[in-house]
């Protein structure tokens, strides 16, 4: 056995890729340096010399071969859809009183239930409990629509009803993983950062996964949103429907300069830690999103400046509304498109707080859906229609829904408990074959009984229309593969144009 040269205490020290080329290629830097000042509109006599990092804007101070994590990426094949606005409802709207009508349920309104009831997240199980509200069928395809959903009423043939998907977990928090991640625990990507992870952005000034918060975080918190195992700089970046959307978002500095040397100075640190550490990915994300919070600056001000709006379309969306949630969801819409128009990726829109605990109706049901429906109805109607009108409905995939639905039997005398075992929500535009419907639930609306849908199956559905193939679209953590879908999940093709 060869003896040893060293004493044993001897810790190899890894090369990392910027040492390698500050030690040995120093010469690239200068010619990077001077492509990136060109590119900036820098260049001058002294492209050459060796000016101060400081003079230099942010976007011109990183490395010149590490590319934006957000950086426009190839999809696997053709994409219907560009981009994804989610609108989440947060709590879990019950099918049965908003687009799927159960005649049976009022017909045996105030009766024992007649199916053997699952156990309960309250266990308070109360008699058959009819829709206190009336339906009519709409469009050509003749969706069914209660009365909370006069303005949505008249898109029915954009939409494609999901009337069968299923839920493995009956209690808000682990739903709420499980409809964001494909998982039920915590810190798993949510499918905002995976879709960032698999195609990137088409801007660079915004992050490319935005969460508009309307006033309610769902249980489960940011991790709802966030990358997990993922790079950092995929989790969703949290925005609000207001005039000042990201906090600090205005330069402190008089003077672009000032502002440009102080972040110029704090990269040149970062990067000094990064070249000693190696591979980073906290600190990479760090830089990378210091880079984006620069040019946010200018960005977010203009995707949020409704004075650009005409009178018609603050009226279509709902901003001059007497209900002041009405309001706040219609400022989430518009931004919505505002943001989809200028390339971002994945945006989700939260629910606004209307008093009565979201769409978690465990009690005055009445009360409870007539304030959420009445919050998010019109300018829900004002976003497909303003989408369609500006030709970027084809391109954009809505999707709405919430972590699961309501049972057909009362809790106490005039609530409905969690019901994960069949509930409704609908996708439009992206590809998305508007006016079909998908799947039913029994004559109760109790359980999926045809053409039953995972919640994999929804997300293969909406990668496949982003042009990723769901079954590569894998990250390596932890010694095995991961993926949005786990080994779960098939495409709907029957809810494709």
């Amino acid at each position: 056995m060869a003896k040893s040269h060293h004493c044993g205490r001897f810790v190899p020290h890894r090369t990392s890729r910027r040492e390698l080329l500050q030690t040995c290629a120093g010469g690239f830097g200068a010619l990077a340096l001077a492509t990136l000042w060109a590119e900036q509109g820098l260049a001058t006599e002294t492209a050459g010399d060796n000016a101060s990092l400081a003079n230099l804007p942010p976007a011109a101070t990183g490395n010149s071969s590490s590319a934006s994590p957000w950086t426009a990426k190839p999809p696997h094949y053709a994409a219907r859809a560009k981009s994804v606005i989610l609108l989440y409802m947060d709590g879990g709207p019950s099918a049965m009183d908003t687009f799927n009508p159960k005649p049976l349920l009022t017909k045996e309104n105030g009766q024992d239930f007649k199916m053997k009831k699952e156990p309960t997240q309250f266990d308070n199980n109360g008699q058959t409990l009819g829709s206190p509200w009336k339906f009519a069928q709409h469009g050509e395809s003749g969706h069914w629509f209660s009365d909370l959903f006069p303005h949505l009423a008249k898109r029915a043939d954009d939409l494609a009803f999901v009337h069968s998907l299923t839920s493995s977990f009956s209690e808000h928090t682990s739903a709420n993983y499980f409809m964001h991640t494909g998982s039920g625990l915590q810190g798993r990507p949510s499918v905002g950062a995976w879709v960032g992870y698999g195609l990137g952005s088409e801007t660079q000034n915004l992050p490319g996964f935005v969460v508009i918060n309307g006033g309610l975080i769902p249980p489960g918190g940011l991790d709802c949103f966030g990358s997990g195992f993922l790079p950092a700089s995929y989790q969703g970046s949290i925005f609000l429907p207001a005039r000042q959307p990201v906090a600090n978002i205005s330069p402190r500095e008089t003077q672009a300069i000032l502002q440009q040397n102080k972040l110029a100075l704090v990269k040149q640190f970062d990067r000094r830690l990064a070249e000693k550490s190696g591979a980073n990915d906290p600190l990479e994300s760090a830089i990378a999103n210091a880079e984006l919070a620069y040019h946010m600056q200018d960005a977010v001000p203009a995707a949020v400046n409704w004075e650009e709006e005409s009178a018609a379309t603050a009226e279509l969306y709902g901003l001059n509304a007497p209900y002041e949630q009405t309001k706040t969801f219609a400022r989430e819409c518009l931004m919505a498109r505002r943001l989809v128009e200028r390339g971002v990726r994945f945006i989700e829109l939260t629910c606004p707080n209307t008093g009565n605990d979201r769409w978690d109706a465990h009690g005055g049901l009445k009360g409870n859906h007539e304030n959420n429906s009445r919050a998010v109805d019109q300018p829900i109607y004002g976003l497909l229609t303003d989408l369609k009108s500006r030709g970027l409905l084809d391109s954009t995939l809505v999707v709405w829904m919430g972590e699961f639905g309501r049972t057909p039997f009362a809790q106490g005398s005039d609530g409905r408990d969690h019901n994960p075992y069949g509930f409704t929500m609908w996708l439009a535009g992206g590809g998305i074959k508007g006016g079909v419907s998908y799947g039913q639930t029994d004559e109760y609306g109790y359980k999926a009984i045809e053409n039953k849908l995972v919640m994999h199956d929804l997300h293969a559905t909406m990668l496949h229309l982003l042009g990723l193939d769901h079954t590569r679209l894998t990250f390596r953590f932890s010694g095995r593969d991961f993926r949005l879908t786990d080994v779960h999940g098939h495409v709907v093709k029957e809810l494709l144009a």
